[in-house]
């Protein structure tokens, strides 16, 4: 496997399908759980698979693949919403050569206005998921955040929760939870643009595949 490791809001879907739309092997979690891998992860209106069926999902795309090629696929935890990731993927994935994504804040934080664009048009629904952060932020910073967004500053929201949650929650579990992060390839974005993702993307295809190791 190639891991595409990066904090939230780096854009390691978005490099994931541009990867496929050059032809490269990719097994797309997320896509397959039905859901963004996050306490705000969860899509309004779409309902997850079950864990039979998400299992049975994922073994039919890992039979598609060449094993003499590379498959590209992000840093998940064990968990994709409700769905448990079956666990020798899980340590395979924390074995094998990583690609750390990187992205500017202020894109970041535009990244997941546009793909999470359902907090930003309905801002009751995504005051109802950061109450879900209490027990890990307390109410008091919860009140803050959900007092913003009902005032029109989702964007401010959304950088704080980078920079004070999701930021040092990814900082303290990559290294510890992918063996090979420490020496990962970077990754540079210019910006969020497809433009970007579709340059990204052909550079890590022409890079030499390293040992087998999926």
């Amino acid at each position: 496997y190639r891991v595409i490791c990066g904090p939230t809001g780096s854009g390691k879907t978005r490099l994931l399908h541009a990867l496929a739309q050059q032809g490269a092997q990719v097994l797309d979690l997320e896509g397959l759980a039905r859901h963004r891998s996050s306490v705000l992860g969860h899509i309004p209106g779409v309902e997850q698979p079950s864990q039979k069926r998400f299992d049975s999902l994922v073994w039919e795309s890992l039979q598609a693949f060449d094993a003499d090629q590379p498959v590209f696929v992000e840093s998940e935890s064990k968990k994709v919403g409700n769905l448990r990731v079956p666990d020798a993927l899980i340590d395979a994935m924390r074995a094998s050569p990583c690609i750390d994504l990187q992205l500017a804040d202020e894109e970041r934080v535009a990244l997941l206005m546009e793909d999470y664009d359902f907090f930003v048009k309905d801002g009751e629904h995504f005051c109802q998921r950061l109450e879900a952060l209490t027990e890990l932020r307390g109410k008091a910073v919860v009140g803050d955040w959900t007092d913003k967004v009902r005032t029109g500053h989702t964007r401010e929201v959304v950088l704080d929760l980078l920079k004070t949650h999701y930021d040092p929650t990814y900082a303290a579990s990559i290294e510890r939870n992918f063996t090979q992060f420490g020496q990962a390839t970077a990754c540079r974005l210019t910006d969020r643009s497809t433009q970007s993702m579709t340059a990204a993307a052909q550079a890590l295809t022409r890079v030499p595949p390293a040992a087998p190791d999926v």
